[in-house]
């Protein structure tokens, strides 16, 4: 295979996939003088816009081709023109130790799911245990709670099947380089995600569609020789002498096992001091806490498309946007959704927090993201390795009391928040939080060095997008969970100092989104396989 870089078709020329590789094949063709004749297959790698001058814009296309004579093209050493990299995942080979029981996965979020469909894959059988409900059952729940704001944990957007991406705009963006992304994206697309999320620069799936790829991601685990049990929560470890023996779930059934993976999501505060008490080594993390911050989705589209913003092919236009202010304390933009909504996603009684959710076709009037500020260990008034935990507490607890107590959420106007004045009605962004809102000053709500930070942010970024700073544009309180508070220490084979109990994904604090919990459960997947035989070798 040849690849090709740095492919740059003007926008309004690609509007459908078969005009779209039509156009590539005439580039390359007039480009690089390979015949469309030559060509066996075709892809494309990867897909991005190129938006950095608004009186054109470009997609810019890496394509992998297969040709009849590809050696005379690659000893031409034609710039952009290269050999393409291997990208299928390459299976690590089973150990020789037995196992006497199926490994335990507690959790069935990304890093859960992509251990056990890993495992199940490979013939492991394993056993995913999960204190939520699966999303079926999540999504009348959740339904229920913002209609009537009767919280229930059963209600909450951050457990149960999915994890918390499943209510998010499932967005796969991440930082780290690792084939295993490609696994993870090749087996979404395999159980139902759009193929497109293969090659966008930055691919998401929707909370529509992703609810049903986890059911079949679900489906084919149990296919395999797995179990995936709902309602399951581990209220005990089985240890003796530091070595795992066993879980014990809801007060009354005991599992047996010498392997558990623990992929519990950054939320599970009654596991965590379950796990603290149980003499599992775990020390603070720094994380972010903030608003979230809803715009006109046309607003947005206009900033990054400028006369372009109206083309369907372009989609809704996202941002990414940082600040370092003059406390030496960093805010930044953080889970953008385009065309959503934002949601509540309180996890305990008394406590607002919030989340932001797109569906696949991000065709809401807003836009929302995260703005959010850096918190660390020295700000958390202890040295408890779970005084993180009680530092978002407080500020949830702190959101409920000024959202009116019954679950709405405080809010404020971007221009009264910078004046210091209390929000008396709405302008022309209307806010999409449910169950609903009540005007506060958010200063309220976060100690000064937050409050000061935001401000100046807010200031810096409307010079980055004009009318980011608008005065009607919505804050609302509060986000607090960005990742996770704690870190559970592991070694080199991911194992912790309870031997046979595996910290991995975000709630371990060792990932920070979808893709890097994805990975991380199949990297501590690996470390399983690379030490014991599969039931179906034995």
């Amino acid at each position: 295979m040849i690849r090709i870089t740095d492919i740059k078709l003007e926008v309004g020329k690609a509007p459908t996939l078969a005009i779209e590789k039509e156009n590539l094949i005439k580039y390359i063709n007039h480009q690089y003088r390979i015949q469309a004749k030559e060509i066996k297959s075709f892809s494309i790698y990867k897909k991005a816009i190129d938006a950095r001058k608004k009186e054109q814009i470009y997609f810019v296309y890496s394509v992998d081709l297969e040709l009849t004579n590809e050696k005379i093209y690659l000893n031409k050493k034609i710039k952009g023109l290269t050999l393409a990299p291997v990208l299928t995942y390459q299976e690590i080979p089973s150990g020789d130790s037995q196992l006497t029981h199926s490994p335990v996965i507690v959790g069935f979020g990304p890093s859960g799911m992509f251990a056990a469909l890993l495992l199940a894959r490979r013939g492991y059988k394993p056993i995913v245990l999960e204190r939520g409900y699966d999303v079926d059952q999540r999504s009348k729940n959740v339904d229920h709670f913002y209609q009537t704001g009767e919280y229930s944990e059963g209600s909450t957007i951050l457990f149960g099947e999915g994890g918390a991406g499943t209510f998010s705009d499932g967005k796969l963006t991440t930082l780290i380089s690792d084939i295993r992304c490609r696994y993870v994206l090749e087996s979404l697309v395999s159980n139902g995600a759009q193929p497109e999320i293969l090659y966008i620069n930055k691919p998401h799936v929707g909370t529509d569609v992703l609810k049903n790829v986890v059911k079949n991601i679900r489906e084919e685990i149990i296919s395999l020789g797995g179990q995936i049990r709902f309602n399951a929560k581990v209220t005990k470890l089985l240890v003796q002498d530091q070595t795992l023996q066993g879980v014990i779930v809801n007060n009354n059934e005991t599992i047996h096992t010498s392997i558990c993976l623990l992929g519990i999501g950054h939320s599970a505060r009654d596991t965590f001091e379950l796990l603290y008490n149980q003499k599992l080594d775990i020390v603070q993390k720094a994380f972010s806490i903030g608003v979230r911050i809803e715009h006109p989705q046309q607003l947005i589209n206009e900033s990054q498309y400028g006369n372009f913003s109206t083309l369907p092919q372009l989609g809704a236009a996202d941002y990414k946007l940082s600040y370092h202010a003059s406390n030496d304390r960093t805010a930044y933009t953080f889970c953008m959704c385009p065309g959503g909504w934002v949601m509540c996603a309180s996890s305990e009684e008394f406590g607002v927090v919030t989340n932001g959710m797109s569906e696949s076709q991000r065709d809401y009037e807003n836009s929302n993201a995260a703005l959010l500020v850096n918190v660390n260990p020295s700000d958390f008034g202890s040295d408890h390795p779970l005084a993180g935990v009680s530092y978002q507490r407080a500020i949830e607890q702190k959101a409920f009391v000024l959202g009116g107590s019954n679950y709405n959420a405080p809010i404020q106007l971007v221009g009264d928040f910078l004046n210091d004045q209390k929000s008396t009605k709405l302008g022309t962004v209307k806010p999409s939080y449910r169950p609903g809102y009540k005007f506060a000053e958010l200063k309220e709500l976060f100690p000064p060095y937050v409050t000061q930070t935001i401000k100046e942010a807010l200031i810096d970024f409307n010079r980055k997008i004009q009318g980011f700073s608008m005065h009607d544009a919505i804050l609302t309180g509060a986000e607090t969970r960005s990742s996770s508070p704690i870190r559970m220490t592991r070694n080199e084979n991911h194992e912790s100092n309870i031997l046979g109990l595996f910290p991995m994904g975000e709630g371990a604090g060792y990932a920070g989104g979808i893709m890097s919990s994805a990975v991380d459960g199949m990297k501590t997947a690996e470390k399983i396989i690379s030490k014991y035989q599969s039931f179906s070798d034995v």
